[in-house]
């Protein structure tokens, strides 16, 4: 009877080890997560510096043959945040989770349902160089302005356009959030300007431009925090006097071109509200608990995921990179609303916002919005505001006039694709084809310099 109990103990423990083997030996990152391309574009062959990029090919193009599927360019915020916490946690097509066994936390990746790639081409880069896994040879190299930030935008993405046929003339569209609110306008009237001294073949075939929650005129943006905390219902009359006299300093500060300090000015003001409001995250009131980006920055530290997506080993890989965000510290209250209003007269523009947002939200994109030096903004300011649905459910609201659009997405935050991903899909489908609140249909056209002199 002893030597038929050890038996079936030993016999169940061989189970058991075989189950853990093959568990381990499962890849974190199976073959179909893995990028189409991925890897690093040269931004200075002299020095190395590079940017990382992943790559995703439509999983249904929109055309064939391909190279008139468009291609979407996404470009995180922070500044010196990571793109592959947009691939990883928002709009990518796969997504990383999370369970427990034995108290232990374990990490996986799961089908995204509503990725952006599922009829478009979706490019990531982790901008500027020192970001993520992307390469800065020296602290000195990376960029201090939004030009410096979009020469080697352009250097990178037209490397990328060239490395096959199949993408030299597909539409492109530059999309991204937060900080990119500035990167996004950058590299996108860097490219205008660009293509009108390149012969036709070498021009890169910008479309438009898609900018959620954003910063990007700063000193207009700084002002809005105390009236829409005081009238969101999370601070009294006192505390919003008190909010208001920071942003004057800020403001002050801009007017004066101490940039710098201007920064500082700014986050006292962000640092007052969350102080003020005791919410888990300025980036959406609804939340009890912050986005769960350490789950990216976890999951990319491990070595075969690391190897996976041809990122250089050596790295440890952070969310956001100090190193970057202090580079870029005293261009955090530049303006970038010239270069919109440059691509609304150019190309198109889509600017959204999470309704949940109390940092870079509705009120904010609102109040320098209607401040654009644009031919078209009175009418686009008199347009109706519709009301949107997804599959017969309200997703949020939609007003659209010409070349720009302003889109509010219900029940999201800043990370609008993490919180609504199958709307914000059907939100970037809709704008980039021009179907359904987003369509033209109805409306004058604006004469359209693209080709014409600057």
């Amino acid at each position: 009877m002893k030597s038929t109990t050890t038996t079936f103990f030993l016999f169940n423990l061989l189970l058991l080890l075989l189950h853990i083997s093959v568990s381990s030996s499962a890849p974190l990152l199976p073959k179909e997560a893995l990028p189409t391309k991925s890897g690093y574009l040269p931004v200075n062959s002299a020095t190395g510096s590079s940017i990382f990029y992943t790559f995703y090919e439509a999983q249904t193009p929109t055309s064939t043959p391909l190279d008139q599927t468009p291609l979407l360019i996404w470009l995180q915020g922070g500044p010196g945040c990571s793109s592959m916490t947009g691939n990883f946690l928002e709009l990518g097509p796969w997504r990383v989770t999370v369970s427990h066994r034995q108290n232990v936390e374990h990490l996986g990746v799961e089908p995204n349902p509503g990725s952006w790639n599922r009829i478009f081409g979706l490019l990531f880069l982790d901008n500027p160089i020192g970001t993520g896994f992307s390469i800065a040879s020296s602290g000195e190299e990376i960029p201090r302005d939004q030009i410096s930030v979009a020469k080697h935008l352009f250097t990178a993405i037209t490397g990328f356009l060239d490395s096959d046929p199949i993408f030299k003339n597909r539409p492109i569209y530059v999309t991204g959030e937060s900080y990119a609110g500035k990167y996004v306008p950058a590299i996108g009237y860097y490219i205008l300007k660009k293509n009108l001294h390149l012969a036709t073949s070498k021009r890169v075939n910008l479309q438009g431009v898609a900018i959620g929650n954003g910063l990007t005129d700063p000193i207009t943006q700084v002002a809005t925090h105390a009236v829409n905390a005081y009238y969101s219902g999370f601070i009294n009359e006192k505390q919003k006097s008190e909010m208001e006299k920071a942003q004057l300093e800020a403001i002050k500060l801009v007017k004066m071109g101490n940039w710098s300090e201007a920064t500082d000015a700014r986050n006292r003001v962000l640092d007052m509200m969350q102080n003020m409001t005791g919410l888990a995250t300025l980036y959406d009131f609804s939340k009890r608990v912050p986005y769960p980006t350490r789950l990216v920055t976890k999951l990319l530290r491990i070595d075969e995921v690391k190897r996976a997506l041809g990122a250089n080993e050596s790295i440890v890989f952070d969310d956001c990179s100090d190193v970057v965000g202090d580079a870029l510290h005293a261009d955090v209250m530049k303006s970038v609303k010239y270069m919109v209003e440059f691509l609304v007269k150019n190309s198109k523009v889509l600017l959204y916002q999470g309704h949940f947002d109390l940092r870079d939200g509705v009120v904010s994109t609102e109040a320098w919005m209607k401040t654009m030096k644009w031919e078209g903004i009175e009418k686009f300011l008199m347009a109706e505001r519709k009301v949107w649905h997804v599959n017969g459910v309200l997703a949020g609201y939609v007003q659209k006039w010409a070349s720009l659009s302003h889109a509010i997405v219900l029940g999201a935050g800043h990370f609008v694709p993490t919180d609504q991903s199958l709307n914000s899909q059907a939100m970037i489908e809709d704008w980039v084809l021009d179907k359904g609140l987003f369509s033209n249909e109805g409306e004058e056209t604006l004469p359209s310099k693209f080709r014409g002199p600057v």
